[in-house]
């Protein structure tokens, strides 16, 4: 069992880690290289534009799992900092339950259109537009893994103390 944790978090880690790092030093080297073609030499590339825009897509969405892994989406909580611990737990429960529904119901669409999309080819380097775009559905399926992974530890947590145990100054 620990052997099977340690191997998912290593895939995790290349998923949400490693390859949007290496997708942004690909990004911001080949950004600055064509600011030299363009403006030191006056001779701009055609290419990337289109390493750019892939590498873009790829690190964002693959890093925006890496930061609901540490919760640190940027978050309003104005409201929910000055409810209860037990109005806390429930403003959690719908609300990732909204999120897991929507990405659940949103993932059978996005993977067929993904797959849909391999006809077309990038520009320049005749890249499918299945794997420029696959990334979209790794993120569906590991942000809806977080949160039903949420409700399931919220749950257990209501079970063990019950609605009435979660007062203002008790811990989550």
């Amino acid at each position: 069992m620990k052997l099977l944790q340690q191997l998912i978090k290593i895939v995790l880690d290349v998923i949400e880690i490693y390859i949007p790092t290496i997708s942004f030093i690909i990004l911001f080297s080949v950004f600055n290289l064509q600011v030299f073609y363009r403006y030191a030499l006056n001779q701009p590339l055609t290419w990337p534009p289109e390493i750019i825009s892939i590498t873009f897509l790829w690190t964002t969405i693959l890093a925006a799992s890496y930061a609901q892994r540490d919760n640190e989406h940027v978050s309003f909580s104005i409201i929910y900092d000055r409810i209860s611990k037990r109005g806390q737990m429930l403003m959690r429960l719908i609300a990732n339950s909204l999120v897991a529904i929507a990405f659940l119901v949103a993932l059978q669409p996005t993977y067929s259109f993904v797959m849909f999309m391999s006809f077309k080819k990038s520009t320049v380097f005749k890249i499918p537009y299945s794997i420029i775009f696959f990334p979209m559905v790794i993120f569906l399926v590991l942000i809806s893994g977080r949160m039903l992974y949420a409700i399931y530890t919220d749950i257990k947590l209501l079970k063990k103390v019950g609605f009435g145990g979660l007062e203002q100054g008790e811990a989550v």
